[in-house]
């Protein structure tokens, strides 16, 4: 009897001890588990994750702690380990909804969508007032393109809410997919008949009788739409795709010409309408008289479209018509609709191409009220002024083009920009502001080859920064090493630098390669000449220079004293 009374006790104290650990356990999970929480909400993730870790040696049966670990294991791009816990904290609460929903878009993610599909049904089938899943399942259905499925779920929608337009036309869709034709008209047919007043569900059900052969009573009823509501363009487009099948020409441009007059129809439907039309009648030909003529009656319609002004224009343009018939389509898009930047721009560059610099003036400043960020009209502007020799307008423009430039801005634009902008200012003897602009430019575009010889030569006719300006210079006779101007420029880098010799080897390429060089090249060359020790060649080119200008009186001092001056 004491033995036995021994033995129980001591069992006692055991499931005592136990309970003690396991009640232990317990509450440093519950205080773990709370500081977590209160970590992720700081953004202390790390520590977060780390008290997780522990919560889950200490509670393997804990769902919420899977939960939030596989929230940072998907942080962590840890994919496979992500969906591991979302699965195990829905299989230890599978009554969760938050757990469950949030483990089928995991496997969706994953593009597992047996197993999502799995998970949304189980669900709505734990509440059925979630018609969302429904439509979850219908989009799951629609990726595994199991079109059966899809319709059965839409027939479910339909039980609970009726037919609707959604449900009749996707489940059509889907019957077309099934290739189905009959059902998908049935469908059609009973969205009709349940809204008979509405002739846009006519049309439908016509269309998919089209699509059945049925092509009698869609027409038949096509044309009794019509009859009722004549500018309804759906019908329109309906009967011209019929009749583009049937290839009768003559029925497809009385339809066309109606759906293109029509008001109703929008910029889409017209420019979609002409791009067709203007494909079939290049195909045939190419007679463009039908395709103007169709032009002309759209934009003599009391509100005319700027779109289709525009695609006027582009056809003239594609038809290569005489620019001033082409100009005055884009002349009627600006019209229409002041704002638009491509016509304005092709106007430009008509009149550019013209030497017409007032007309690109009067464009440009139009075009920077309507479109003050485009930095073309800038430019454009500016040499317009430069080429009348206006250099303060042509400065004002291209510093105003300046400012708009952004993150978004064109290199190549932005640094033409600043060398342009250098070249005046060095006219104006704005030397420092001259040179801070062609640094700008290089720092856009360190390969802008009009700007390197420039800034190399104005260096040059300075006496400054030789060696910089040799280096500049080089870099444009390697990228175009027949360019007498480049060359020019190099090998007066070179005289400036005292090297004589290797001057006249560069200023013999550039006359070499140009027989029309002008006055300053060829005095350039007889400065050489000079100092490399022949006088005679330097003579005859003095010569030469002076008869291209006679009043450099520098140059006439020079075949006098048949000696090289400075100044």
């Amino acid at each position: 009897m004491t033995k036995r009374l021994i033995l129980i006790s001591i069992a006692l104290v055991c499931c005592l001890d136990i309970i003690a650990q396991t009640t232990d356990s317990s509450r440093e999970y519950d205080v773990l588990f709370h500081e977590a929480m209160l970590q992720r909400q700081k953004g202390h993730h790390d520590a977060a994750f780390d008290l997780l870790m522990r919560c889950q040696e200490l509670r393997p049966d804990a769902s919420e702690t899977y939960f939030f670990l596989a929230q940072y294991y998907s942080a962590m791009k840890q994919n496979d380990q992500a969906l591991a816990a979302f699965e195990k904290a829905a299989e230890l609460e599978p009554s969760n909804a938050t757990y469950m929903e949030t483990l089928s878009d995991a496997y969706i993610m994953q593009q597992r969508y047996d197993d999502a599909i799995r998970v949304v049904k189980k669900l709505y089938e734990a509440d059925k007032s979630r018609e969302e899943l429904l439509e979850t399942l219908y989009n799951l259905y629609n990726r595994q393109e199991n079109y059966e499925e899809a319709i059965a779920v839409l027939d479910l929608l339909e039980q609970n809410n009726g037919k609707t337009e959604r449900i009749a036309l996707s489940k059509s869709r889907l019957y077309i997919q099934l290739g189905d034709n009959e059902k998908s008209a049935e469908e059609m047919k009973g969205l009709m008949e349940q809204h008979p007043n509405d002739l846009n569900y006519k049309t439908l059900y016509a269309n998919s009788l089209m699509l059945n052969g049925e092509h009698d009573e869609a027409v038949r009823l096509l044309n009794q739409v019509l009859d009722e509501e004549p500018n309804n363009i759906r019908a329109q487009m309906a009967l011209r795709g019929y009749y583009n099948s049937e290839e009768d020409s003559a029925a497809v441009m009385q339809m066309t010409r109606r759906i293109l007059l029509n008001p109703q129809a929008t910029t889409e439907d017209k420019v979609y309408q002409m791009r067709l039309l203007i494909a079939q009648n290049e195909d045939e030909g190419g007679d463009s008289t039908v395709i103007l003529n169709l032009f002309r009656e759209m934009l003599d319609q009391p509100e005319p479209d700027p779109d289709i002004a525009e695609l006027t224009a582009a056809y003239m343009d594609l038809k290569k018509m005489p620019r001033d018939s082409i100009a005055r389509a884009l002349e009627l898009v600006l019209a229409l609709a002041p704002e638009r930047t491509s016509p304005r721009l092709q106007l430009v560059q008509y009149a550019w191409e013209a030497d017409d610099n007032d007309s690109i003036i009067s464009l440009c400043q139009a075009a920077r009220q309507y479109n003050p960020e485009e930095m073309a009209f800038y430019y454009y502007q500016g040499m317009a002024y430069y080429r009348q020799e206006d250099t303060d307008h042509a400065l004002e423009a291209f510093q105003n083009g300046i400012s708009v430039i952004n993150e978004e801005s064109s290199p190549e634009i932005v640094s033409d920009f600043y060398a342009v902008m250098g070249d005046l200012l060095f006219q104006k003897e704005r030397k420092r502001e001259a040179y801070e602009a062609y640094d700008s430019c290089l720092q856009w575009k360190p390969d802008n080859i009009g700007c390197l010889n420039n800034y190399a030569y104005y260096l040059s006719l300075e006496g400054e920064n030789l060696d910089q300006a040799e280096l500049m210079s080089y870099k444009t006779i390697k990228a175009e090493p027949k360019n007498s101007t480049y060359l020019d420029t190099y090998a007066w880098i070179l005289f400036m630098e005292g090297r004589y010799a290797e001057a006249r080897i560069y200023i013999d390429q550039a006359l070499q390669n140009d027989s029309a060089v002008g006055a300053v090249v060829t005095e350039h060359a007889g400065d050489i000449y000079a100092l490399s020790g022949d006088m005679e060649g330097a003579t005859a080119l003095w010569q030469q220079a002076l008869e291209m200008d006679p009043h450099n009186k520098l140059l006439a001092r020079k075949l006098k004293k048949k000696k090289y001056l400075r100044k």
